[in-house]
């Protein structure tokens, strides 16, 4: 009889085999894991093309004095805050849907550490997609400026520019906390565009509830982001309460079942 020895590894020389991945690895993962599907690729396509769509829109259809960067930039946003926010919840649906979840909560247990690294993913692309918006408005006022001397005004603040950045963001972490939510991609895209929907109908509908709209109403509170000015202290109270009911309670929410759901 022989004997065989073998090498045992204690776990502390596991990890430093094979340290876990860190946040910012993380997030690169997951940024990836949005563009590499046919379904996200898509989306960011259908976005910028939808962004050209409208801006080639003003250049025949607005008066020459309304086209401007300014104006331009600002159309633009709207298919951002509209098409972005199915990527944000894609990113969290696929898992499951694909049964990617096996894989990624096994390479990396911690699973607040994958909500982490979704989160800041969402937030990166929300400010990236600002980027095309002004190439595009950009381009835009160039050729309008081209076709009429008094079109093609190039002023533009800071200030506007930040909240374009802002309601980018929000618009895709709110998609990123239905994704959370409802585990379920059709669900969640179909509840994404219908509830706040019927809210706005039925707060504009019912006269008791239009005061309450002020505050809880995105589409309402999110209108002082599209103004060149510094919002005041009531226009970022009313923000902040809308963003706790569309964005902070089924961000919590979908967190929680995020952590405990059963992967199968």
């Amino acid at each position: 009889m022989t004997a065989t020895m073998t090498e045992t590894r204690t776990p502390a020389a596991a990890s430093r085999t094979f340290p876990r991945p860190n946040l910012i690895r993380l997030t690169g993962v997951e940024l990836r894991k949005m563009a590499d599907t046919r379904a996200g690729f898509w989306l960011m396509v259908a976005t910028a093309l939808i962004s050209v769509v409208v801006v080639a829109i003003q250049l025949f259809a607005a008066d020459p004095p309304d086209q401007t960067f300014k104006n331009m930039f600002q159309s633009t946003l709207f298919p951002v805050g509209v098409l972005l926010p199915i990527l944000g919840i894609l990113s969290v649906t696929s898992e499951w849907t694909q049964r990617t979840a096996l894989t990624t909560f096994a390479l990396t247990p911690q699973r607040q550490r994958i909500a982490s690294a979704k989160l800041l993913a969402t937030v990166l692309l929300g400010v990236v997609s600002i980027l095309p918006a002004l190439g595009v408005a950009a381009i835009g006022n160039a050729v309008a400026g081209g076709m009429d001397p008094a079109a093609g005004d190039w002023s533009f603040s800071g200030t506007l520019l930040g909240y374009a950045v802002l309601f980018s963001v929000l618009n895709i972490i709110w998609g990123l906390a239905f994704g959370m939510l409802f585990m379920n991609s059709a669900v969640a895209i179909v509840l994404y565009f219908v509830v706040p929907m019927v809210w706005s109908i039925l707060t504009q509908m019912i006269e008791g509830l239009k005061s309450v709209s002020e505050w809880l109403d995105f589409t309402v509170t999110s209108t002082p982001l599209f103004e060149d000015a510094a919002l005041t202290g009531g226009e970022w109270a009313r923000l902040a309460a809308s963003i706790g009911l569309w964005v902070v309670v089924p961000g919590v929410l979908g967190l929680v079942r995020l952590l405990k759901r059963e992967v199968s």
